[in-house]
This record gives C-alpha cells, structure tokens and sequence, in this order.
C-alpha cells in the first residue's frame, strides 16, 4: 500500500513537474542504476584482485621457504666438498708415507719371514708338512709383486698368529714316525709346545718327543690313560679337565 502510494506520489510529481524534469529523473536513475552495477563489478573486481594478490602472496611465501632451504642445501654442500678437499689433501700425503714405509717394512718383512722359517725348523716337530708348507707361502708371498705391502704383512701377522696359537692350544692328529718298514702310524697328542706325543691305535707303543735327542723315546706307560684322556679333550669328545704329561725341567743358563 506505502509502495503504490509512494510511486502514486512520484507520478502526480512528475505530471506535476513535467516531461523535462522527468526526462532528468529517468536519467538520474538510469545512471544510478550504472553506478550501482559498476560498484558491484568493481567490488567483484577487487575480490578477485585480493584473491591474486593472496595468492600471489602465498606462493612468495613459499618461493621464500624453497630459497632459504637451496641455501642452506647449498651451504651443506659447501662443507661437504670443504672436507672432501681435505680428505683429498690427507690421502695424498698419506699415499706419499705409505712410499716411505712400503721401503722401510720390506727389510722387516724379509725378516719376519726368515725368522717365521727357523721357529718351526726348531719348534717341536709337529704339523711338519702344513707349517712347512706355511713358511713356503710366505716366502712366495714376498716375491709376490701383484700384491701391495698392506696384503703382505697381514699374511705374515696371521702366520704368526696361527703359530702363537699352537704354545696355548692342545690338539691330536693322525700321523707316522720313523721311515721305511720300522714306521709306525698312530695318533700324535699336542701340549702346547711343551709335549709331543705319539701312541699307536692299539696302545702298545707309546712315546714323546725329546728336544735333546731330536726324536721319539718311549714314555713311561702310566702316562697312557692321561693321553687317551688329553686325545679325546683334543677332538672335543669329553670336558676339558686336568691331565698329566711329563714336562723336563728348563736347563740351567
């Protein structure tokens, strides 16, 4: 009712003011009306712009983030090649040592080998052929020239090793003494270094080795259950316990 009466009122206004002040205020309208859709366009226009620029802000942002971590990244990679450099650097004097003390071990390595040799030429004469054989390696190791002086020296450590293996160790192998028809195979029982022992399958021979007379002698035959016993702790056959074996006295200096 207001409405109508308000446009009533708009319409006896404008018979009242006539056709060119209607014409004005059809324009002023029309141009409101421009106004008012241009506000909206602009305002969606500016909408979308913040929208841009929020974007746009955002993956600034995030450009910043990927910048700072390439830096660092970049920074990270600096150190490494700094200590690369250095690792360089060390391993080229380390090379050049090396030269000096491959000339310096030759002559300890000769040494070593030779002395390797006269242990077991005067060491209780047990594994003769292996340790032999052992001594032999180590001689062509030393003429080797394929292999660096490193790979040298640690064959004869291991040499070496083995054989300080043998003075705190028992051990039994099978095995012949004497030549031609008057040798006998049995079982040889290994003390440390300090006993030698041979004992034949049937126990009637029975016999150690004596440094002084460089072979075989007869062993008194109640030492015959501590060798069996010290036979089968050997070969891991029983617990390890006490046993007795004889042992000469060291000679007066």
């Amino acid at each position: 009712m207001k409405k109508a009466a308000i446009l009533g009122s708009a319409a006896v206004m404008l018979a009242a003011i006539g056709a060119p002040a209607q014409a004005q205020f059809s324009s002023a309208l029309d141009t409101s009306e421009r106004t008012a859709k241009d506000t909206a366009a602009s305002q969606q226009r500016i909408d979308q712009l913040d929208d841009q620029t929020a974007t746009l802000l955002n993956d600034y942002r995030a450009n910043l983030k990927q910048l700072e971590a390439a830096r660092r990244y970049n920074a990270s990679l600096e150190r490494n090649i700094e200590a690369q450099e250095r690792e360089i650097t060390r391993l080229r004097e380390d090379i050049e040592n090396v030269e000096g003390l491959q000339r310096a071990t030759q002559p300890l390595m000769e040494d070593m080998i030779a002395k390797f040799g006269d242990v077991v030429g005067a060491d209780l004469p047990f594994l003769v052929e292996e340790r032999s054989a052992r001594a032999a390696r180590l001689q062509g190791v030393l003429d080797n020239p394929s292999m660096s002086a490193a790979q040298k020296y640690r064959l004869i450590v291991e040499a070496y090793q083995i054989e300080n293996e043998y003075g705190r160790t028992i051990g039994a192998y099978s095995g012949t003494i004497g030549e031609g028809e008057s040798a006998l195979t049995g079982e040889f029982l290994r003390v440390g270094r300090i006993a030698l022992i041979f004992k034949t399958p049937d126990d009637s021979v029975l016999r150690i080795y004596d440094a002084a007379q460089g072979d075989f002698v007869n062993l008194e035959r109640s030492y015959l259950p501590d060798v069996k016993f010290g036979l089968r702790m050997a070969k891991e056959q029983t617990a390890p316990d006490v046993f007795f074996v004889p042992v000469k006295p060291a000679a007066a200096q």
